[in-house]
């Protein structure tokens, strides 16, 4: 365990924006992980993994930061799938490149995404199809209220679009490891989403080999600037930051994109959305400072062209909402953790 006193926090995340820790602990244990976070006690602490899903406040943290550095990986069987135990700071997509290389198939979709794997089931990391809810066997954590630790089952872990009961209750758990159930195979799961399925040229509901499925998934995901480049600043970005409204079917415009849920809502496109209340590619550059934009490859995604502050990112953000809500009546909710800042 180490820690550090004012530490700037911008450079821990993918946005690059944000104040300083006053303190910083890094741990590389899940030992030191709970004894850290037990450590706080009441006035608690932020517990950060990767960065790529977090806006900090210009103001920083007074309380402790504790970041998570911890790794380990353990392979496993049960009858024709792997087992898969990887700790919470391991990089999410060398998981991913593993379990491709190796023929261990059901996240081959999820190749590109930034973070660590402990961050992957708090958001019900999800894209071209994939969840990682799907294949998600049981979830390690320190339950904070209880002051114990608990092996939770992906039942009991709430998933929902985008979220889970770690996300909706995030002052009481922390995530330690995850076990994934992945297939024994070289090709991939039946592919769901028809964007993925055209760049392999195969129908929807066939499957691909998995080399050629995160293949595919890379190329779509650079093109849109939501694989990490540090000469690219369409990727210093939170990734996407709004997620996709799921409303009442009277509520989605007629002519946004449509997918319909199993409890009879629908799904629509925040992208559609914005680009559709008027706000293109590299809008920004008249909000505020004009440090902020959309990215030049994807609406979705708020970036940082250099010299953004925490601010500047809100405003944008808050631009954005305000735009959708007053064109369409719909409330765009953020998809990235907010610290010391709001919408």
């Amino acid at each position: 365990m180490l820690e550090r006193r004012d530490v700037p926090l911008a450079s821990l995340t993918t946005l690059r924006v944000g104040g300083r820790a006053a303190r910083l602990i890094e741990v590389s244990t899940s030992d030191e992980l709970v004894d850290a976070v037990r450590g706080e006690g009441r006035d608690g602490c932020v517990v950060l993994g990767g960065g790529s899903n977090v806006v900090v406040s210009d103001a920083g943290v007074d309380i402790p930061v504790v970041a998570v550095r911890t790794i380990g990986f353990e392979v496993g069987s049960d009858a024709d799938h792997v087992l898969v135990d990887a700790a919470a700071g391991e990089s999410w997509d060398a998981l991913v490149a593993r379990c491709v290389s190796e023929g261990w198939a059901g996240i081959e979709a999820l190749s590109g995404i930034p973070g660590s794997v402990g961050g992957t089931p708090i958001q019900n990391v999800g894209a071209y199809g994939q969840e990682v809810a799907d294949v998600v066997a049981h979830v390690d954590v320190f339950d904070r209220q209880a002051d114990r630790r608990l092996s939770m089952t992906a039942a009991e872990c709430g998933f929902g679009y985008r979220t889970s009961v770690f996300k909706t209750e995030p002052d009481r758990f922390v995530v330690l490891s995850v076990r994934l159930r992945l297939p024994m195979s070289r090709h991939g799961a039946p592919v769901r989403y028809t964007e993925l399925s055209r760049r392999l040229d195969i129908d929807v509901g066939e499957s691909a080999p998995l080399v050629d499925v995160r293949a595919a998934v890379l190329e779509l995901r650079r093109a849109k600037g939501m694989v990490l480049d540090a000469a690219d600043h369409d990727t210093w970005s939170a990734g996407s930051f709004f997620t996709n409204p799921v409303l009442a079917q009277s509520d989605v415009p007629a002519d946004a994109p449509q997918w319909l849920q199993g409890d009879g809502r629908v799904k629509t496109s925040a992208a559609w959305l914005i680009e559709h209340a008027g706000f293109a590619k590299g809008f920004g550059a008249e909000v505020g400072s004009g440090a902020a934009t959309l990215s030049t490859k994807h609406t979705l995604a708020i970036t940082n062209r250099g010299a953004a502050t925490a601010a500047d990112i809100v405003l944008l953000a808050r631009t954005l909402r305000k735009g959708v809500h007053d064109r369409f009546g719909v409330t765009l909710h953020p998809e990235p953790t907010l610290v010391g800042v709001q919408l």
